[in-house]
């Protein structure tokens, strides 16, 4: 398939970074699709930041290799830098400089010679961020906030068609995040977006794609969506109050209903069912519960699965698993 073709900005296979006997990352497949914003999880420690300067050409791979935007990780890193921007965890920037004079410096790496289209890129970039008041400003006393935006707009001098952000929110206040969430989302159609990231709230809200990495290793590679329907299929969570056993015996015997969960709280009963044909259950579930004129129904509806729920599940699996 031609470049142009290639419906993925990212591919990776087996990527593999030892350090003696230690694995940062093993054996890594992961595939990004062009322009999605793809979230790179994982707990402190699990490979995140070593994975990404491999992307990079910052550090050397063991084994394994890939492409970005179709170009050769280990044969053509220069041509990768040219079109992708790169946004560090932690930037750090001279007290003494502005952000157009940081940005002027960026653009240096890039094009050879500067005057009025460079500057109305830069203008047009601070403005983006919403940096354009403080655009002449010394970059002492700003916010976290602050720095985190100018950083994206430095990774954006060159336009790139892939932009890699390290942890873009770590350490902000909810303003803070909630500007550069906002910033991310706004570039979706003008950039393929990879960061990484342990805020799952975070994820949740803007990505399209998730990929978690624990001890080096891929636990889940999926779209959001899919994550969030959950590994059990579908379940419908429902409230009762009265006496539901002949009700729960009724249900549990049907065969499209895979398991039925019984938890007591405060006076009433909470099922968990698990259903294994969806498309019966919404037809024949609440009919079937209403038989029984003794119950009353408090609560029903698919149970909504949060990210982090079905991170820590992952990851305390790959704890069992060693």
């Amino acid at each position: 398939m031609k470049e142009s073709e290639s419906r993925t900005a990212l591919e990776i296979h087996g990527l593999t970074k030892a350090f003696g006997d230690f694995y940062a990352v093993k054996g890594l497949n992961l595939q990004v699709p062009k322009n999605s914003i793809f979230a790179f999880l994982g707990p402190n420690g699990a490979g995140k930041t070593t994975t990404i300067k491999l992307f990079l050409g910052l550090a050397r791979p063991t084994s394994g290799g890939g492409t970005i935007l179709g170009h050769d990780l280990a044969t053509e890193n220069k041509r990768i830098r040219s079109r992708v921007g790169y946004m560090a965890q932690n930037q750090q920037y001279s007290q003494h400089m502005t952000p157009r004079q940081i940005l002027r410096f960026a653009a240096r790496f890039f094009y050879e010679q500067g005057g009025d289209e460079i500057e109305d890129k830069i203008s047009s970039l601070l403005h983006l961020v919403e940096l354009d008041r403080n655009a002449d400003r010394k970059t002492k006393g700003f916010s976290g906030g602050e720095k985190q935006r100018l950083g994206i707009a430095q990774a954006l001098i060159n336009d790139p068609e892939l932009l890699i952000l390290d942890e873009p929110a770590a350490g902000l206040d909810p303003q803070g995040r909630e500007d550069v969430l906002d910033l991310m989302q706004s570039l979706r159609n003008r950039a393929t977006i990879f960061y990484s990231t342990h805020i799952l709230d975070d994820a949740q809200r803007v990505s399209d794609r998730v990929a978690i990495l624990n001890r080096g290793s891929l636990v889940a590679n999926a779209p959001l969506s899919e994550l969030l329907a959950g590994s059990e299929g579908t379940v419908y969570t429902i409230t009762l109050k009265g006496n539901p056993q002949r009700a729960r015996d009724l249900i549990a015997s049907q065969a499209w209903v895979n398991s039925v969960q019984t938890m007591e709280q405060n006076g009433s009963t909470k099922w968990l069912v698990s259903v294994r044909e969806e498309a019966i259950a919404e037809e024949e579930l609440l009919r079937l519960i209403l038989r029984d004129r003794s119950l009353s129904i408090c609560e029903f509806g698919m149970k909504k699965y949060e990210l982090e729920e079905i991170f820590l599940r992952l990851v305390e699996d790959g704890k069992n698993d060693n």
